[in-house]
């Protein structure tokens, strides 16, 4: 009876051994090397420290967020990186994009002080525009929120 508990346990050490090296080895294949930088870019890989975020690093290299987030898709939330993890910083500079154009200047034909009571109606009809005109020419978004002493240019 003996040789059994002995022939059952020997089983069992070899069936965990065998579960052990497969676990291992499907383990060693499921860490991926980090994704390599396309031919006509070069840069460097960081490894994320504790505490840093991405704009940190970025001004630790010179360049921007954007040109990091870029070169690693992987990144989802540019806000929450881990500590250890390998990313890419590439060379490559980003000059910033051009300031955006203003809009066209709209030169006032009337200014108006509101007075108590009156409303974009009203006034449009005064000095024969749309309300929208003016709200337009004022950047009001509601056309019901006007106030007394308020100045309104009129296109």
């Amino acid at each position: 009876m003996r040789t059994g508990v002995f022939s059952s346990f020997r089983r069992i050490a070899i069936l965990l051994l065998l579960f052990g090296l497969l676990l291992g080895a499907t383990a060693a294949t499921t860490y991926a090397a980090p994704q390599e930088a396309p031919a006509e870019s070069y840069g460097v890989y960081h490894t994320v420290r504790y505490g840093e975020t991405l704009s940190v690093i970025a001004l630790n290299y010179g360049v921007t967020v954007y040109d990091i987030l870029a070169a690693n898709p992987h990144i989802v939330n540019p806000n929450l990186i881990y500590y250890g993890t390998v990313i890419f910083i590439p060379y490559a500079y980003t000059p910033p994009s051009p300031p955006p154009v203003p809009p066209p200047q709209q030169y006032c034909r009337y200014y108006h002080t509101v007075n108590y009571g009156d409303n974009l109606i009203n006034l449009g009809l005064w000095y024969g525009l749309s309300p929208y005109t003016i709200a337009e020419a004022n950047h009001i978004y509601n056309l019901n929120y006007i106030y007394t002493g308020q100045t309104l240019c009129i296109p």
